[in-house]
């Protein structure tokens, strides 16, 4: 099986991707809701670092280092960059905390300095407030900001015809790398008897929602 059908599997039965009826940010009522912060204990954690390690490693994308934004970012990278090296990549990684320290070494960032090609380590992109602030950080460190990874992709379209994922992408001209997106979400649905009512609901909801197919 595919990693990404695995991860879609493994966030279902951890009860991370749940369906139902609810309502998001943007006041849509949405039939799947996906919360990372019920990736709450050791083994679940470790098993998304793996499935991020594949994603990063499967991309292409050529990375020096891993940077997590605060607060969501910091045991994300943290774990990502074990499972990274377990695979044979040893990259240093680092962070930033919300409030600049005055005193001991200073500063906002913790962890390795940040150097060369830096791949910003998140959950998801809702507004990409999170990501702004990241490249910032590390441009203003004299590194280049190489990309974003995060664990799902809604493409979902934002309050234009982009999505958010989309909008970063144009903006910063960085890629986005996903462990999976809605369409490998409508792939695990589908065939699949018991989530039969959950797949229709979701093709609805991307069809009124979603961005335009091949973006």
């Amino acid at each position: 099986m595919d990693f990404r059908q695995e991860f879609i599997e493994f966030a279902v039965r951890q009860e991370v991707l749940r369906f139902g009826e609810f309502t998001t940010k943007a006041g849509r009522q949405s039939p799947y809701f996906f919360n990372s912060g019920l990736f709450n204990n050791g083994a679940a954690l470790a098993r998304l670092a793996e499935f991020y390690a594949k994603a990063i490693t499967s991309s292409g994308v050529a990375v020096d280092a891993l940077f997590g934004p605060a607060y969501k970012g910091i045991p994300l990278v943290a774990v990502v960059a074990v499972a990274l090296a377990q695979a044979g990549l040893n990259l240093p990684f680092s962070f930033n905390r919300k409030e600049t320290k005055d005193h001991g070494e200073g500063g906002c960032i913790v962890g390795a300095p940040l150097a060369g090609r830096v791949l910003i380590v998140d959950d998801v992109i809702s507004a990409g407030t999170s990501v702004r602030e990241s490249v910032e950080l590390i441009r203003a460190a004299g590194a280049t900001p190489c990309g974003v990874v995060i664990a799902l992709d809604r493409m979902e379209r934002g309050r234009g015809e982009l999505s958010a994922v989309q909008e970063v992408r144009r903006d910063y001209g960085i890629p986005v790398v996903a462990v999976a997106s809605l369409d490998d979400l409508l792939a695990f649905l589908h065939g699949r008897p018991d989530f039969s009512h959950n797949e229709a609901a979701v093709a609805s909801y991307r069809q009124e929602y979603g961005i335009a197919r091949g973006d």
